[in-house]
């Protein structure tokens, strides 16, 4: 089983990126997945009949990744800023255009990363 990276971790990707307040991400395509959706996921597979291969899972929705970086920091009040920059790098590697995104017949998770953000995010 191969995924995408968890909602869960947007915050330390956008803590990795930052210099001073603030984040410089490329616009590439970024498919994130909830982890409950992984979990769920990985329990069918568990017990399902194996089929001596590798398996895509990622979230449903393929956006651009400075912009989810830039939707988590609003949703959380966090006052950095995130900059579009096609040469900034993600944990020291150079990323293509569908380098974090799943191939053609990958499973989705059903979660939706603005319906999460909108139930983890804090209230004002």
């Amino acid at each position: 089983m191969r995924a995408t990276q968890f909602f869960e971790f947007v915050g330390r990707i956008a803590d990795e990126a930052t210099t001073g307040q603030t984040v410089h991400l490329p616009s590439v395509l970024f498919q994130p997945i909830f982890s409950d959706d992984l979990a769920a996921y990985l329990a069918k597979i568990a017990v399902a009949k194996p089929l001596n291969g590798t398996m895509e899972l990622a979230g449903p929705d393929a956006i651009a990744f400075d912009e989810v970086v830039r939707q988590y920091l609003v949703a959380k009040h966090d006052p950095r800023t995130v900059v579009r920059d096609e040469q900034a790098r993600y944990f020291g590697t150079t990323l293509e255009k569908r380098s974090l995104v799943p191939g053609e017949n990958a499973l989705l998770g059903s979660t939706r990363f603005a319906d999460w953000l909108s139930r983890t995010a804090p209230q004002r």
